[in-house]
């Protein structure tokens, strides 16, 4: 990549950076050059989803019997993984739109996967309330016998507006680099031409895509946060114990935000060294990154220390034997287990620079990962388990089935990522481009907006 250094006089040196055929042909290359790893990890991962979807099998034929839910714990690992991967779901909206919003300069080479990941555990997530009915057909009856009142139909109807949403905004920023393709022959060809709509790079056309993205990033955003704080409402508007709580909402909301930011990190690193774009996803990415990962690791335990303090000097009955249920009881590993990984382990990798680098960060992130999984099984199963009726404790032990779905969506995420990868570029062509031809002019400018005006440049009367 060449370097060109100019002088401003207000500003000092500054640096401009070319974006030469090169780089392209390496942001290109997965597309353009599949290879067989690719025919290899796309068999592996297509015949793990099939042997989920054969032990789910068995489910189908004898019914939710084959699976660990029992009385009194009806939801277990499907509505887990639901509540989890739709967490995740928000990585998109943070870092794409208001990483945008704010004018980061730094987010151009990562919104893509962001909104990649987004999209693709949306759908994910999305279906495992169906795996969770005993006749999935039901799920129907949401559209024919939905009732307003019901948290149940709020949460299909911010969904299915997320992901439509979502879709749209990964879609617009990748017309551009559609077209590049199409251009340089990449096959297939059809699809390249169909899904570029005629795009020539002309200003209107910059100009109309510009404002698209603007007014979907603004939309988004509610949206997304909308999403996870009406899935808190299905458990915060019971009056079952360890549910009913003001706090779900936030809370719901900085855990999704915190889990989608750790799985944005685990993914970068991972595609940084499979695709080799280490000049691509610098440091720089990974510390502002793991800044934010830091900041949102104290938020976790600040909305955690409260709801459980609060409970615990409340004393009421059904709610304490909840609480001691995860403290010192059956639940006590999982819920410790979360802490260590929510909050103990990434406070200490990612507040010493000597241990925040990217290795340090990818274990931050991989626990954090872990850690809010077990945080929506602490959250589903625990009160389930203690009922406020005069019935005695249950426990719940995953079967084969579920633990063979949740590989399973897994894989399916994976997936997803490698298909995506094969078909359009993992990092926006358009988007770096748009930043450096803007890099000098509208950066020094902005810069310089921040300064004091110069003594001969200041407001009549403002002198001395």
């Amino acid at each position: 990549m060449s370097a060109e250094h100019t002088v401003r006089p207000e500003l000092g040196p500054t640096v401009s950076h070319d974006l030469s055929e090169r780089d392209i042909d390496v942001l290109l290359a997965s597309v353009e050059q599949p290879g067989s790893a690719f025919r290899v990890v796309t068999t592996v991962l297509v015949l793990i989803i099939l042997g989920a979807w054969v032990l789910f099998s068995r489910q189908i034929l004898y019914g939710l019997g084959v699976t660990g839910l029992n009385q009194p714990v009806g939801w277990g690992f499907y509505i887990v993984n639901f509540v989890f991967f739709i967490g995740i779901s928000h990585a998109g909206t943070l870092i794409s739109a208001i990483l945008r919003l704010s004018n980061a300069e730094w987010r151009r080479p990562i919104t893509r996967m962001a909104e990649v990941i987004t999209v693709v555990v949306l759908a994910i997530g999305a279906f495992h309330p169906v795996l969770d009915l005993g006749r999935p057909e039901r799920m129907l009856n949401i559209f024919t016998a939905g009732r307003l009142q019901s948290p149940l139909l709020w949460d299909v109807s911010s969904i299915s507006a997320y992901f439509m949403a979502s879709t749209v905004y990964l879609y617009m920023p990748l017309i551009p680099d559609i077209a590049l393709l199409r251009d340089r022959g990449a096959r297939p060809r059809w699809l390249y031409s169909f899904m570029a709509w005629n795009w020539q790079n002309t200003p209107r056309q910059r100009e109309v895509l510009e404002r698209a993205s603007n007014i979907m990033m603004i939309l988004v955003i509610p949206i997304a946060v909308s999403v996870h704080t009406v899935i808190s409402y299905i458990f915060a508007m019971t009056l079952q114990p360890g549910w009913h709580s003001t706090i779900f909402g936030p809370y719901f909301v900085v855990g999704a935000i915190f889990s989608g930011i750790a799985a944005l990190m685990v993914v970068m690193i991972v595609l940084r060294k499979v695709f080799h774009l280490e000049r691509f996803l610098k440091e720089i990415h990974f510390a502002h990154l793991s800044k934010l990962l830091l900041v949102m690791s104290l938020l976790w335990f600040y909305f955690t220390f409260s709801e459980f303090l609060t409970a615990f000097f409340g004393n009421e009955p059904a709610e304490i034997r909840v609480f001691f249920y995860k403290f010192t009881g059956p639940y006590a590993i999982p819920f410790w287990g979360m802490v260590v990984c929510n909050f103990l382990i990434p406070v200490v990798l990612l507040s010493f620079r000597r241990t925040r680098t990217i290795p340090g960060i990818m274990v931050a992130s991989i626990a954090i990962v872990i850690g809010m999984w077990l945080e929506r099984l602490n959250i589903v199963v625990p009160s389930l388990a203690n009922p406020r009726l005069a019935l005695p404790s249950g426990f719940y032990i995953p079967s084969l089935v579920e633990w063979g779905m949740f590989v399973g969506g897994l894989a399916t995420f994976a997936l997803g990522f490698v298909v995506f990868a094969r078909f359009f570029p993992l990092i926006s062509v358009w988007e770096l481009r748009e930043g450096q031809e803007t890099a000098v002019s509208e950066t020094a400018e902005r810069v310089a907006s921040y300064l004091p005006d110069r003594l001969e440049n200041a407001p009549t009367g403002e002198t001395t």
